[in-house]
């Protein structure tokens, strides 16, 4: 799996402005994923309440470094180890995909183009895949 330069291209091209609105993005993202699936709230009961910071933080580095993602092999380690702390299952990625793109059409508006709201699925997508694979290898080491 590996993503487009048409999808890298887009993503970094809209990173200054999802960075910008990235705390409010990933507030409404929190409101959509609880409202709409009300059972993933216990995977973050034990979540900083700064958790959408932190989120915000990680969704701005990804962007900036979705073409080198080797710089963020670290984060990308602390986050995978937090979901399976947390429990989270290969079945909550496309949850939280609806709401991370509604949240972006929500906060974006017409900025959220649909070219830019493919890409970042897509991105999304790459994401999760690697995530889902190490915590694979992490829930298995247990």
């Amino acid at each position: 799996m590996s993503l487009s330069e048409k999808t890298i291209e887009t993503v970094k091209s809209s990173a200054a402005l999802v960075a910008e609105n990235s705390e409010s993005i990933t507030s409404r993202m929190y409101e959509i994923l609880f409202e709409n699936y009300p059972d993933t709230k216990e995977l973050f009961k034990d979540a900083d309440p700064d958790q959408y910071k932190k989120l915000a933080a990680a969704i701005s580095a990804y962007a900036a470094n979705i073409d080198n993602l080797n710089l963020l092999s670290q984060s990308l380690e602390t986050i995978a180890k937090s979901h399976v702390k947390a429990k989270v299952k290969p079945e909550h990625y496309p949850l939280v995909a609806v709401a991370f793109l509604g949240a972006m059409q929500d906060v974006l508006a017409d900025a959220a183009t649909k070219e830019v709201l493919l890409a970042w699925k897509d991105a999304y997508l790459y994401l999760a895949h690697i995530l889902i694979v190490r915590e694979k290898k992490l829930y298995h080491q247990q």
